[in-house]
């Protein structure tokens, strides 16, 4: 039986799962099982997988019912004492599973390990270092401010704890692994690594279209945890949210955006008035109210000159100066 539990959930993949796959094959520990679940790909990922002889890879199709219920019906058909879910477009380096297998068994009162993540492009480029955040223990209150494993793609998972918790909530998407962690945050210690192990794959996606989405689906998760968490951080959680809208602004309107996120923009703006008063009483509101008005008003060229020619003025890194003075150091 083999001690790790892969679970890749693949629908039109055809572009990266071979290089998925082999992130897996290319691993320094040995002994896994990979479990494919094809969520009823129309394109050539079924024919690609196939090609590749390993009689450690499984591989099932189901119906199309999206990449959360696909991880579950992995994880039912697991056979591992601990279990990592790998997106088909992401990556892991060779030391992934060996290093966070080693953190769990040197950390026998933790249940998940987490590694830093770098972002990469579509071809395979690096883009940009995600939230290398060094946080063991019980990192609940950590998690509530945010999601910085943020990949489904990342954490080594005991079996048995994530047996505990339930499955992937399908109704949380594109969210439903930051759900996952604080249930698994609730009730068991975290171990970091602290080297990037995980290249997470940023696709083409409207940014406008991921952005709405994960503020309603943001604002599920948030009224859960109000349900939920004990009353000594409720206080951590209000001012996640006020952070929330501003940040939702801020990936928005970050390098030169469409009019469309301008639009969208102006609305998450609105909201982070509505949680935070005093914001509007800033230099940074002032600045990315201008930048936003430039995105809505001027054609895309007249934009790109503005941006560029004036960088200093549009520059909006400050605007994540003040989200993370919304909330007490130690917990950015």
């Amino acid at each position: 039986m083999p001690l790790i539990s892969v679970i890749i959930p693949a629908y039109n993949n055809e572009k990266t799962i071979r290089e998925t796959i082999e992130s897996v094959l290319n691993q320094s520990f040995r002994d896994w099982e990979i479990i494919i679940i094809n969520d009823c790909s129309t394109d050539s990922t079924l024919e690609i997988i196939s090609s590749i002889q390993d009689d450690r890879i499984k591989v099932f199709s189901y119906p199309n019912a999206g990449v959360s219920v696909s991880r579950n019906r992995g994880f039912y058909l697991s056979k591992g004492e601990f279990i990592a879910f790998l997106d088909a477009d992401d990556l892991w380096t060779p030391d992934k599973l060996e290093s966070q297998l080693k953190a769990l068994q040197a950390n026998p009162q933790a249940a998940i390990a987490y590694s830093w993540i770098d972002r990469i492009d579509e071809s395979g480029k690096f883009v940009t270092k995600g939230n290398y955040k060094n946080f063991s223990g019980n990192i609940y209150p950590h998690l509530i401010v945010q999601n910085f494993l943020e990949t489904a793609s990342n954490a080594l998972i005991r079996a048995e704890a994530l047996k505990a918790v339930g499955n992937f909530d399908s109704a949380l998407t594109p969210a439903e692994d930051w759900d996952m962690y604080l249930r698994l945050a609730e009730n068991y210690h975290f171990v970091v690594v602290p080297r990037p192990q995980i290249l997470y794959r940023l696709t083409a996606n409207s940014q406008s279209t991921n952005m709405l989405k994960m503020e309603a689906v943001g604002r599920k998760i948030r009224e859960k945890i109000a349900d939920r968490a004990p009353e000594s951080l409720q206080n951590i959680n209000k001012a996640a949210i006020k952070k929330r809208y501003k940040y939702y602004t801020y990936k928005l309107i970050e390098g030169l955006p469409e009019r469309e996120n301008g639009l969208i923009a102006i609305g998450f703006l609105g909201q982070a008035i509505k949680h935070d008063a005093a914001f509007l009483k800033t230099r940074v509101f002032w600045k990315v109210l201008l930048k936003i008005a430039v995105i809505i008003i001027m054609p895309k060229q007249i934009t790109a000159f503005l941006l560029k020619r004036y960088q200093n003025l549009f520059n909006t890194q400050a605007l994540l100066i003040h989200i993370n003075k919304d909330l007490p150091a130690e917990f950015n």
